[in-house]
């Protein structure tokens, strides 16, 4: 998935005094560097409506665009969005849009505790929720799009707790599976600690998983700046069945908000699995 912006009024001089390479490498690092800065701004002024938990109950699904072929409404599971570190369900507002203009009726976004310490904790949340979303809609099981932190606690509770019963697929943004060593100055809450490489958490991650039920897709940006390595961000496991989209340039902020991501977080939710009737395989996505 190539994601392109409008170019910078300063951009031409770049080009002319750096090399051809390296003059294409800075412009998209700059246009990616001031989406991030851009979409960081509006987060922020957003942040307070997403405090709260949202109101439960269907949201009437907004009308869907001509010309835009969908999947059979009853052909499609409820979908529930995780957010990242420190941060809330407001994160995910132009997504959830998205996902609804295309026939997603049934869309639940859960907020977790900015002073959580723990993974697990906050895996054992998400299934208490996943289990009160199949009664509410009488679905067996879900879809799960999880950003950053969201997306390695999706996959403790897939893995670990059973949850791959109940998650049809798990879409991931930026997500460490593989830990990330960026700002080691954060160590110091317990959290950023089991993202890091080698932690217990991670360890249990890579423990056999035979069987397991769910999809994964997990988005990773060449522009990640949370992701060291950068393909850390990418599901590497014998046992788990997963595609890893890469992404050019996006930035880590940009990864659930930008409309080129949501059309590809789309694609992926459409895809059949065996036993599921037919939708093709998703176009216009770059697999790593």
């Amino acid at each position: 998935m190539k994601v392109t912006q409008a170019a910078l009024p300063f951009l031409p001089l770049c080009r002319r005094l750096l090399p051809t390479r390296l003059a294409d490498l800075s412009v998209t690092l700059l246009k990616a560097t001031a989406l991030e800065l851009a979409i960081l701004a509006g987060h922020l002024l957003l942040y307070p409506v997403g405090i709260v938990q949202e109101r439960r109950g269907a949201r009437p699904a907004l009308p869907v665009p001509d010309g835009t072929a969908q999947l059979p409404t009853e052909a499609k599971p409820p979908v529930v969005l995780l957010h990242g570190f420190i941060d809330n369900r407001s994160v995910f507002v132009l997504l959830r849009r998205s996902l609804s203009q295309h026939g997603r009726q049934q869309i639940e976004s859960l907020n977790y505790s900015p002073l959580t310490c723990d993974i697990r904790i906050a895996a054992e949340l998400l299934g208490r929720h996943i289990e009160q979303v199949c009664e509410r809609t009488g679905s067996h099981r879900v879809d799960v799009v999880g950003h950053s932190l969201g997306g390695l606690i999706a996959r403790y509770y897939v893995q670990r707790l059973g949850g791959d019963a109940r998650v049809r697929t798990l879409v991931t943004l930026g997500t460490p599976h593989s830990g990330t060593r960026v700002a080691p100055l954060a160590n110091a809450h317990p959290i950023v600690r089991q993202m890091r490489p080698g932690s217990p958490v991670l360890e249990e991650l890579a423990l056999p998983s035979p069987g397991c039920r769910t999809h994964f897709v997990a988005f990773w940006s060449d522009l990640d700046h949370i992701m060291d390595p950068l393909e850390s961000a990418c599901v590497e496991h014998p046992d788990l069945t997963a595609v890893n989209v890469r992404v050019s340039g996006v930035g880590h902020l940009a990864l659930p908000v930008h409309p080129a991501v949501a059309t590809g977080i789309r694609q992926a939710l459409d895809t059949a699995h065996p036993g599921e009737p037919s939708t093709g395989r998703p176009e216009g996505l770059t697999v790593a």
